[in-house]
């Protein structure tokens, strides 16, 4: 049987003197309440598995976070490879032997999947179950039994840091398909992928390259500083309602988180555009092992 809308909190209010109100979104939920949004009323209960009466929120939420720290790890082994150590040396060949130092750490059979693969996977696909599963337990609650009423129930509220990270998909499924997917394909490995290869791209691409780039560093770091703020409890949605001067300590914060995802994109801009991006084509038959990679991609063949 069809059933109505959700009622609004003032045609609520009159029932019992309670007022119901919106779930809240993980991105804004305090750290004491975050879990499942429906908690059971019998707080000794156990599981079947025997892991506590938490709900599939308060894993799905873990997973995401914990899953972000070994990603962060790489991120900032990566600036430092890629933006870092080319700005202070101000030199490619320089930051490729760097590269080249650091690539077995990271790179390995072993690490690679570990640090990088799985933590991502995980990230990803973690934060795609919790919206639906939300999205799932809003029409529950509601009694959305046909697909009109579905239709009358908005999905759960999308952050701006998630928003980022959605944005940040093909940004950088872009970028591990042409360094890591690409030249395994065509070559057998990626061992000759490095700095000079990047700027290869900028001397033949710059316009895609220079924009592909500033996107990719840009969205990432905004999506990752904002999601540290949030694991910390720092971004302004974390301010108590009772804290004294709330709007301004929410001011500062949102400034603050800003700035610091402002330098860090600074930094690594100024060596990855500045250093990398201006460093020129390679030559001989390594340039043209980067030609035929180039060439091979959809998007740069067909320009001109």
């Amino acid at each position: 049987m069809s059933t109505l809308p959700p009622p609004t909190p003032d045609a609520e209010a009159g029932v019992m003197g309670l007022t119901e109100v919106e779930p809240s979104p993980v991105e804004e939920t305090p750290v004491e309440f975050k879990g499942d949004y429906f908690p059971t009323a019998t707080t000794n209960r156990t599981s079947t598995l025997g892991l506590g009466n938490h709900g599939p929120v308060y894993y799905l939420s873990r997973v995401q976070r914990y899953s972000s720290y070994a990603f962060t790890v790489f991120a900032s082994l990566h600036l430092a490879n890629t933006s870092l150590i080319p700005f202070v040396t101000r030199s490619v060949s320089e930051g490729n032997r760097y590269l080249l130092l650091t690539r077995p750490f990271y790179q390995s059979v072993l690490t690679e999947p570990l640090l990088i693969a799985l933590p991502l996977v995980a990230h990803i696909s973690s934060g795609i179950a919790l919206r639906f599963y939300r999205r799932s337990q809003a029409l529950k609650r509601y009694g959305a039994e046909t697909h009109r009423d579905r239709k009358t129930i908005p999905w759960p509220a999308l952050s701006g840091t998630s928003a980022l990270g959605y944005m940040l998909m093909p940004l950088v499924g872009f970028h591990v398909w042409t360094t890591r997917g690409l030249p395994v394909y065509l070559h057998g490995d990626s061992s000759l992928i490095n700095l000079s290869y990047i700027s290869h791209g900028f001397s033949h691409h710059p316009f895609v390259s220079f924009a592909g780039f500033a996107a990719l560093v840009g969205v990432g770091v905004w999506h990752g500083v904002w999601g540290w703020g949030k694991w910390l409890g720092l971004t302004p949605a974390y301010v108590s309602p009772s804290e004294s001067q709330r709007h301004l300590i929410r001011k500062r914060r949102w400034y603050g988180i800003n700035a610091i995802a402002g330098i860090v994109t600074a930094l690594w801009l100024s060596g990855g555009l500045g250093i990398v991006g201006r460093d020129g084509e390679t030559t001989g038959w390594i340039g043209r092992e980067f030609d035929e990679l180039y060439n091979s991609i959809p998007l740069l063949s067909r320009l001109p």
